[in-house]
C-alpha cells in the first residue's frame, strides 16, 4: 500500500465531501481504539473543523484514557480539533431501569450492548446538527463488508465512512505513519459495548489478520472442502458472521407495490 498517497486521497475524499454538500466539518466518536484514532487525524487533516466526542458508559479506564491521550495528541498537533466528554452512563442506566425486565437475561445483554451503541450515534448526530457538521464513520472493510462486526443503526449509523475500503492491517499501517499513540497501536481491538476487558478476538473466535485471510479466501470464491484445522474453523467463522450479518451490508429491503395496485 502506498500509504502516503492513500492518505492524500482519503483527506482529499472528505474534504471535497464536505464542501461539495456545503458541511463545515466532522464529528468523530472517539474510543481509545485504532480506527477512531485514525478516522479522526484523517479529519482533523482536512482543515476543517472536528470535534471529537468521548461517550462513555460504564467504559473501562483504560479505554478511556487511551481516548484522552489520542484527543491530547490531535489538539497538540491541530488547530482545528476541539473535544467534548458526555458520561453517558446515566443515561444507559436510567434507560434500563425503565425497560421490562425480560426472562432470558442473555438476550437482553446483547441487547442492551447494542444499544449503548445506538445512543452513542443518536449523541454524535445531536452534535453534528447544531454544527451542520458530518458523522464521519469508523469502519474498516473487515467489519464493514466481512462479518458485519458493528451494530445497525448504532456505529454504523453514518455520514460517511473515510476508512471503509482499509483492512484492518491497513488501518494499523496508516496510524503507524501518522505517528498514532502507541499505547492505541499495540491495545487489543474492543468495541466497549461491555463493560468489561473482553477483545473482538474473544467475541468473533478469530484475529483481524485471520479474518482478512478469510475474506481473501471467499473473494477468491474457495469453500469449506479447500481447508482443514485452524484455517477451516477460521474460514467457517467468517462465513457464519458473513452469512447472519448480511442484512447489515445490504440496502434495506423495499416492499415495491406493482403499479396496477395503486
Amino acid at each position: 500500500m502506498h500509504t502516503q498517497k492513500v492518505i492524500t486521497y482519503i483527506v482529499d475524499w472528505l474534504l471535497d465531501y464536505a464542501t461539495t454538500n456545503n458541511q463545515k466539518g466532522f464529528v468523530v466518536g472517539v474510543s481509545g481504539g485504532i480506527d477512531s484514532a485514525v478516522t479522526s487525524t484523517l479529519c482533523a487533516k482536512t482543515g476543517l473543523p472536528v470535534l471529537c466526542v468521548e461517550m462513555p458508559i460504564h467504559q473501562g479506564d483504560n479505554q478511556v484514557t487511551r481516548a484522552n491521550l489520542h484527543i491530547d495528541w490531535l489538539q497538540e498537533n491541530f488547530s482545528n480539533l476541539s473535544r467534548q466528554p458526555v458520561n453517558l452512563t446515566p443515561v444507559f442506566d436510567n434507560l434500563v431501569s425503565v425497560l421490562p425486565p425480560v426472562e432470558d437475561e442473555e438476550q437482553r445483554f446483547m441487547a442492551l450492548a447494542n444499544t449503548r451503541a445506538r445512543i452513542r450515534m443518536t449523541t454524535l448526530y445531536y452534535f453534528a446538527a447544531l454544527n451542520k457538521y458530518l458523522v464521519a464513520g469508523t469502519g474498516n472493510k473487515v467489519e464493514d463488508f466481512g462479518i458485519g462486526f458493528y451494530t445497525k443503526y448504532g456505529d454504523g449509523g453514518v455520514d460517511l465512512s473515510p476508512i471503509a475500503d482499509l483492512m484492518k492491517s491497513e488501518v494499523y499501517d496508516i496510524g503507524v505513519y501518522l505517528g498514532i499513540n502507541d499505547t492505541i497501536i499495540k491495545a487489543p481491538p474492543t468495541d466497549g459495548l461491555w463493560g468489561d476487558n473482553r477483545t473482538d478476538e474473544d467475541q468473533i473466535g478469530a484475529s483481524y489478520p485471520e479474518l482478512e485471510w478469510a475474506m481473501r479466501m471467499n473473494d477468491q470464491g474457495k469453500s469449506p472442502e479447500d481447508f482443514t484445522g485452524r484455517d477451516l474453523e477460521v474460514f467457517l467463522i467468517y462465513k457464519k458472521y458473513n452469512t447472519v450479518n448480511k442484512h447489515k451490508m445490504i440496502p434495506i429491503p423495499i416492499c415495491n407495490i406493482p403499479e396496477e395496485l395503486k
